[in-house]
């Protein structure tokens, strides 16, 4: 029993090491430019609904934190589909792989916005450039598995979120489209990333 414990240890072993140097391919396009467009779509209803969706701190961000599921989970559920086809048996260790890049990020953001709502209320304003910065983080940290342009959107996610702290800073409020164009243009890029990264892995194949 623990030759084969052993054996079944090493073989995931060699799984993990596979998928962590092969280009994750489970991430489409089109579910990107969705969550593109729900980024907008939340700006504009935001924009369009202030004393519903936007009256204060916990709607503007119970708002966005909808959204983020919303887009979440359909990342999630072409994830799986595609890396079942694309990855076969290697498509769960893949998987895993993608989400240990990005999940520090994500436990970041919403750690630090639990201590900013908790303690620092008057800081909250801060939260959107500092989600941007984090995503362009767990941008960075994926490079090795994903394609190479995606530095791009990387870099785009840190310069907007940057440029939104800047531009809160002065007065403090808290924008619909300080939200909705950073990750509407980000989604968008990473979408036309993948779309041709994609092309170039068929054009190999």
């Amino acid at each position: 029993m623990r030759e084969i414990d052993r054996a079944l240890a090493e073989i995931a072993d060699i799984r993990s090491q596979l998928a962590a140097g092969t280009m994750f391919r489970g991430f489409g396009p089109a579910v990107m430019i969705v969550t593109a467009g729900l980024a907008l779509a939340a700006a504009a209803a935001q924009s369009l609904w202030p004393g519903m969706l936007a009256d204060g701190p916990g709607a503007y961000f119970g708002c966005w934190v909808v959204t983020a599921l919303v887009a979440g989970a359909l990342i999630v559920a072409e994830m799986k589909a595609r890396s079942q086809r694309l990855h076969g048996g290697l498509a769960d260790a893949m998987i895993v792989t993608a989400a240990e890049r990005f999940l520090p990020s994500g436990a970041a953001g919403a750690a630090i916005a639990a201590v900013l709502f908790e303690f620092a209320p008057e800081a909250q304003w801060m939260l959107p450039g500092l989600w941007q910065i984090l995503v362009a983080l767990g941008l960075f940290a994926s490079l090795r598995t994903l394609p190479r342009a995606i530095s791009l959107a990387g870099a785009w996610y840190f310069a907007a979120g940057i440029a939104v702290l800047i531009l809160a800073s002065g007065d403090h409020t808290l924008s619909p489209w300080a939200m909705g164009v950073p990750f509407a243009v980000g989604q968008a890029l990473i979408a036309a990333i993948l779309y041709v990264a994609g092309g170039e892995c068929d054009d190999r194949a």
